[in-house]
């Protein structure tokens, strides 16, 4: 069975650039869009968790939809993060979204209210049935409180324009099942499984880490799709010092990204990486470079 890939394989969940007094920073925004598709992504992830979403306002999340699909053109999918807790807004985000120039939504399980599973699909129904494009449900339980059971997902399946999953759940029998029976794209949300999803059936990533190490990132792809399955595990393993750095250090992915790419800085309530942070991560980036 082929598996779908609806945006491609590499995405990359993509910080958004900030002046230094805190705006948004389009012409950066524009700049570090088109370096990553340069470098391998096949896709970008606006206003997702990394990109600051919870901190940045309905007219900066369309603003940089547009300014990040004029800078790449035809030449990567942009995917809009919409997830709100209301649906209304939802469904109002999705639609400026798709104006703006959006070829995907990515849609959050609603945050803090924590729906029992049938308003959970209702949510996720209603804004698939208002959007003119294709939706990614984004399943991170840990953030929202809620997690889309692999039920719930069989049956969401089956919406016409929900075609994808940014998987966080890390419930890996779960998440093979659901491949196993339903068309939805799997796109890894965690990085240490963007190997072990691809291997049984997974499109792909959703990934942080892609904002630093693009290339690096899709090699592990490339080679496990030539079949020499050593090389893509031996690639795979060079990422993971910096993998861990950047995500399993107690600081936020935004926050480690940015202190590695010059995009300006986090919104409160973050606070930017200390400097023996930066060092580490910077060591290990280099030493990732030398591989």
């Amino acid at each position: 069975m082929t598996t779908p890939r609806p945006f491609g394989r590499a995405l990359c969940a993509m910080i958004t650039p900030f002046t230094a007094s805190g705006g948004l920073d389009l012409p950066a925004a524009q700049q570090l869009a088109a370096r990553l598709v340069a470098e391998g992504c096949d896709g970008l992830v606006l206003s997702g968790t990394t990109g600051e979403s919870p901190t940045t306002s309905d007219a900066e999340k369309t603003a940089l939809v547009r300014a990040v699909r004029e800078a790449v053109g035809a030449a990567a999918h942009v995917v809009a993060g919409v997830g709100s807790a209301d649906t209304r807004h939802t469904v109002e985000l999705a639609g400026a979204a798709e104006e703006a120039g959006a070829d995907g939504l990515l849609v959050v399980s609603p945050y803090y209210s924590r729906p029992p599973q049938p308003a959970l699909e209702a949510h996720f129904r209603r804004v698939a049935d208002a959007a003119g494009v294709p939706v990614m449900l984004y399943d991170i339980p840990g953030r929202t409180g809620t997690r889309i059971e692999p039920e719930t997902m069989l049956r969401l399946a089956e919406h016409p324009r929900i075609t994808a999953v940014k998987d966080c759940a890390y419930d890996f029998l779960g998440s093979t099942k659901v491949i196993s029976r339903t068309g939805l794209a799997y796109y890894s949300g965690c990085e240490e499984l963007n190997l072990p999803l691809y291997a049984v059936g997974g499109a792909g990533y959703v990934s942080t880490v892609a904002n630093v190490a693009p290339r690096q990132l899709r090699a592990v792809l490339d080679a496990y799709d030539a079949g020499d399955t050593t090389e893509a595990a031996r690639l795979n393993q060079l990422l993971l010092p910096l993998t861990e750095l950047m995500m399993a250090s107690g600081l936020p992915g935004t926050v480690t990204a940015k202190a590695l790419v010059e995009a300006g800085p986090v919104r409160e309530p973050l606070q930017p990486a200390g400097r023996e942070a930066t060092d580490g991560l910077r060591a290990a980036y280099e030493e990732l470079l030398r591989a």
